[in-house]
């Protein structure tokens, strides 16, 4: 396994202001990286703390697989000794990220200009619900909100006959690896011009971006040529295919891949169907093409249609229920899933980072507990401790 001393981004330091999801997602893929991400918390700890089940006050699920591999900072940003601490951690830090709304960091000091006039060599990075020049900029926004406003519920509807969200936090963590790669595009600029800058991601126009690859289809052309949505998303059966005993996901997609498996499946007229000779008549008449899937796969077992799939060279699968992810026989074989053995909380499982560097995983730390490393931080920079600092949530220690 890769060690924390010669990870790609060992000696950066990120000061990390945001909560729930967004941000902490996109510092957790930097602490993966190598860099010293320094959490800055409300003496009431970021609000995933109390989310989801714990064995131990302020360290719940949510925050957990968020916040892995940082260190935790009390600073109570009201009071005036904070914003000071914080503006001299400033003079060191390599990033600045916030999930807060922009005219209240103004208020307080906290904007672009003002830090990178203090340090020109900082990338601070604004991760925000919109646009700073729309109508929409500064408005709050959460994930579901997101969601509505750029297509997922409408999506959704489309396909299942009613509006409703991606059963995941979809727009949050999106935007995390949008933030991900931004900051570290700037990073890379920084290194080569030795000036750091201001870094927007909006949520909206990042799940946007991310919706319209596939679903802007025909809109690309002036006028038209087709409707919005990729046709073949929305058909009725393209969704894991009932087997005579499961379900399976199965994927014929080339010419060659469909012709075999409907010869296999005894449907050599299906095969010679001018219909779905081609790529672009499939997509034409998808729904008729995957209803007749259906009906042959349901001829069969999951674990016989396994066998003829990967005799016919056709991607395929069975399908795992999130309780059946840590027993992947590949998953465990690779050893993804990670455990973590806590003297307080015991063992903890987490998935791994997914990246590999020089072919090695990368190390999966523990989350901080609220405040963990303020003193030890303050004292790092020089800073006395502070009368304003607040006690750390009951049972985590300071």
């Amino acid at each position: 396994m890769t060690t924390a001393s010669n990870l790609p981004l060992d000696g950066v330091r990120v000061l990390d202001l945001s909560a729930v999801v967004l941000g902490p997602y996109a510092s957790q893929n930097l602490a993966e990286y190598g860099a010293d991400v320094i959490k800055i918390e409300p003496p009431e700890g970021d609000s995933t703390r109390r989310t989801g089940p714990s064995t131990e006050p302020g360290m719940g699920a949510i925050f957990l697989g968020v916040n892995r591999g940082k260190r935790s900072v009390v600073l109570d940003l009201k009071c005036a000794d904070a914003r000071a601490a914080l503006l001299k951690l400033v003079d060191s830090a390599d990033v600045l990220m916030h999930s807060i709304r922009p005219q209240k960091l103004a208020a307080i000091g906290l904007d672009p200009d003002t830090l990178l006039a203090r340090n020109p060599r900082l990338v601070y990075v604004g991760l925000h619900g919109f646009a700073e020049d729309g109508p929409y900029g500064g408005m709050p926004a959460y994930d579901d909100i997101i969601q509505g406003l750029s297509g997922c519920a409408a999506l959704m509807e489309r396909q299942a006959g009613t509006p409703q969200y991606f059963p995941t936090i979809a727009a949050d963590k999106t935007s995390g690896l949008v933030a991900t790669h931004a900051i570290l595009a700037a990073l890379f600029r920084r290194e080569r011009t030795g000036k750091g800058g201001y870094v927007e991601v909006p949520m909206l126009e990042s799940m946007v971006a991310f919706n319209l690859v596939e679903h802007f289809y025909g809109h690309h052309f002036s006028p038209p040529l087709a409707d919005t949505g990729y046709p073949r998303l929305f058909a009725k059966h393209r969704r894991p295919y009932r087997t005579a005993d499961g379900y399976l996901c199965a994927m014929p997609y080339t010419d060659a891949h469909w012709k075999r498996f409907f010869t296999e499946g005894g449907m050599p007229e299906a095969a010679a169907d001018p219909r779905f000779a081609n790529i672009a008549e499939r997509t034409k008449h998808i729904d008729a093409l995957y209803t007749l899937a259906a009906q042959v796969i349901e001829t069969r077992g999951t674990d016989e249609w396994l066998e003829v799939f990967a005799r016919l060279e056709v991607p395929a699968s069975r399908m795992n229920r999130l309780d059946e992810l840590a027993d992947d026989p590949h998953l465990k074989a690779t050893g993804f899933i990670k455990t973590i053995e806590d003297p307080r909380m015991g063992s903890l499982r987490f998935p791994g980072a997914p990246v590999r560097i020089d072919r090695q995983q990368l190390p999966v730390r523990m989350a901080p507990r609220l405040g963990e490393h303020t003193h030890q931080v303050l004292r790092e920079a020089g800073i006395e401790p502070l009368s304003t600092e607040h006690p750390p949530l009951q049972g985590a220690p300071i």
